[in-house]
């Protein structure tokens, strides 16, 4: 196990939704001087450029990298700018990786994303399920680019002896998430409708598939996890809450906690992704010891008054 205290540590994404609790948690809970975790300046790092990742890391000593910058976005943004997703993305994982290894970086922690599994195949979701098919089409492009991640770390592995751990988290939500009423996710987008009491409440789809809801500091635990933990010849591993939700009852508990008295009418012209997407955590509660600790509900209440608060400031 690597004590991240006696690391510097770069955390790309860091000023990012995740990245901001994955820095509070190497803070408060593991005792990480501030000074030996450094966070990319987006406007000045570009991570698409390789020389700014070399310079990152060389300038500041890096050991650990745990790599979370990522162009993302919910269904609609996904839709609209599948090209931005691929090309973006996968630049930066190309470059972030050469970089470490051409730096000697002791770990890289890679963040792939469930959306990465095919769209046919068994449920719930095991890690050697992953090349079995091709990812839903509404997330095709960005479901490939972060399939790839994987296939980088063996080349980078097998050729470079680069020590890194790819993670597969799911739909990750949480206080500081993206609430844009264009680019969100269902959970944010969700909550902002309720709140603002738009009515009817418009859902995109019927409301059927199904997802793993993964709290953001949960989340920031697992990946964290990863870094102390984790060595590629442990494989890839799913990150969830180990809970399955439908669309509806998702929507039901949001109308719940935001006392939303409207209408709730799905919209069946519009795309609702991936028809069911739960994951098998098995593999990260053996190897890294993870056990979410948020419950949907807890999850929604404290991401609920994090947006009112800030709508009210």
């Amino acid at each position: 196990m690597i004590n991240l205290t006696e690391k510097n540590v770069l955390i790309t994404g860091g000023k990012g939704f995740i990245g901001n609790f994955v820095v509070n948690n190497l803070r408060e809970k593991r005792g990480v001087p501030a000074n030996q975790i450094i966070i990319p300046d987006s406007k000045k790092d570009d991570l698409r450029s390789l020389e700014n990742c070399e310079r990152l890391i060389k300038e500041n000593k890096i050991n650990i990298i745990i790599h979370l910058a990522a162009i993302v976005g919910g269904v609609n943004f996904s839709n609209k700018f599948p090209a931005t997703q691929y090309y973006n993305n996968i630049l930066m994982d190309l470059q972030i990786v050469e970089a470490a290894k051409n730096c000697g970086v002791e770990k890289i922690v890679l963040v792939s994303s469930s959306c990465a599994y095919p769209r046919d195949t068994s449920y719930p979701l095991k890690e050697e399920n992953l090349w079995n098919g091709l990812p839903q089409e509404t997330n095709c492009a960005y479901g490939i680019g972060k399939r790839i991640l994987t296939v980088q770390a063996e080349a980078y592995f097998k050729q470079y002896g680069l020590n890194s751990a790819v993670i597969l988290p799911n739909n990750a939500y949480g206080p500081g998430d993206n609430f844009d009423p264009e680019n969100s996710h269902v959970i944010p987008s969700l909550i902002r409708k309720c709140l603002e009491k738009q009515m009817p409440l418009i859902v995109w789809g019927d409301g059927t598939p199904t997802r793993d809801f993964l709290y953001v500091e949960d989340f920031a635990e697992g990946a964290i996890l990863a870094a102390e933990k984790m060595n590629y010849e442990d494989g890839s591993v799913n990150l969830g809450s180990g809970t399955e939700t439908s669309v509806k009852e998702l929507v039901a508990a949001i109308m719940e906690l935001t006392e939303y008295k409207g209408e709730a009418i799905y919209d069946h012209s519009k795309p609702g992704g991936q028809p069911k997407r739960s994951v098998n955590i098995e593999k990260a509660q053996k190897i890294l010891g993870f056990e979410p600790r948020h419950s949907l509900k807890k999850g929604l209440k404290e991401t609920i008054e994090w947006y009112k608060n800030q709508t009210h400031a």
